[in-house]
């Protein structure tokens, strides 16, 4: 992976394997990356925290690693989830980061 373009870091799109659903975008350092490997389980290294953290370790909503696909210039990883706990991915408590319009 390429992680000299953003300071250390690559683009994490995290998407529902089974509905394809886009559900959230983070970041990812190659520590991250290792642990999602080994885990199995979606882990982002955060930007105002400065440190790793696992996606559902206080919500319980969890992201199960089906498969993890890089893009053509080994810069973003694509992560397809199984959604754990009651699905819903965002902070806010809804199921994905992205449902609002920009217009």
């Amino acid at each position: 992976m390429d992680y000299s373009k953003l300071n250390g870091l690559i683009p994490a799109v995290i998407q529902d394997a089974e509905s394809s659903e886009v559900l959230m975008v983070g970041f990812m350092n190659e520590q991250a990356l290792a642990q999602t490997r080994d885990s199995g389980f979606a882990t982002f290294f955060s930007r105002t925290r400065n440190t790793m953290w696992t996606k559902g370790e206080t919500s319980g909503n969890k992201l199960k690693v089906v498969d993890i696909l890089v893009d053509c210039d080994d810069d973003t990883v694509l992560v397809k989830v199984k959604r754990l706990g009651d699905g819903n991915v965002c902070h806010t408590g809804t199921r994905t980061c992205f449902s609002r319009s920009l217009s």
